[in-house]
């Protein structure tokens, strides 16, 4: 059995036996770390064992290009500041409602959020939300600790976390040293941060590659 079945298997054992109308489910970790496979994963089997559940990505709070330029961040995107923090809370907050609610998405390709691109009905049973900073130790992140109904951190070596972040941005066709310098640069010390300001969670994985 692979890494991300063993780790979809654990989480979804648990989810299947809530009785929750929304069921909200945070996966936290370092950029790189496997959240997006794993989240789309798990809302997979458990829409297959019908438990109604939709991925919403945190990176589509992403504050837009022009602003990080016009406050200096453009070159730190992606770490905690350079996010619309209250904006997500307040979605978050949302989705514990149980209505239908619209999220944006990020598209890495043009490096721009889009807005209302999914949709989570109110027949939603289980919303999975996955980003960097959901269970993170600084204001106003840490917030969203207490609304998650689980929380699960992938946890993976930061030789590993390198190799994915420098692979991450040759597959957008940077050059290697272009690819090895935005990660080294940027990308890196995002991570470190996740790691060093990390709250506990209800589920460590390993997030290893798959075998």
């Amino acid at each position: 059995m692979n890494t991300l079945t063993q780790h979809v298997n654990t989480l979804a054992e648990h989810i299947l036996d809530q009785s929750s109308d929304r069921y909200l489910v945070g996966i936290a970790g370092a950029p790189g770390s496997g959240k997006s496979t794993l989240a789309s994963e798990l809302a997979r089997r458990l829409n297959a064992q019908g438990r109604k559940s939709v991925v919403v990505p945190m990176d589509g709070f992403h504050l837009d290009n022009g602003i990080l330029e016009t406050r200096g961040l453009r070159q730190r995107k992606g770490a905690p500041e350079t996010f619309d923090a209250p904006g997500f809370l307040r979605l978050v907050a949302a989705l514990k409602t149980g209505e239908e609610v619209f999220a944006p998405v990020f598209d890495r390709t043009r490096d721009l959020a889009i807005a209302g691109a999914v949709v989570v009905p109110a027949a939603a049973r289980v919303v999975i939300v996955e980003g960097n900073y959901l269970m993170f130790d600084e204001d106003p992140w840490r917030e969203l600790a207490k609304l998650w109904d689980l929380s699960a951190r992938l946890d993976v070596p930061m030789p590993e976390l390198r190799a994915r972040l420098i692979q991450r941005w040759l597959s957008l066709n940077h050059s290697s040293a272009v690819a090895t310098r935005r990660a080294e640069g940027n990308d890196i010390p995002n991570a470190q941060r996740v790691v060093d300001k990390a709250l506990p969670c209800d589920f460590d994985l390993d997030g290893q590659p798959v075998r």
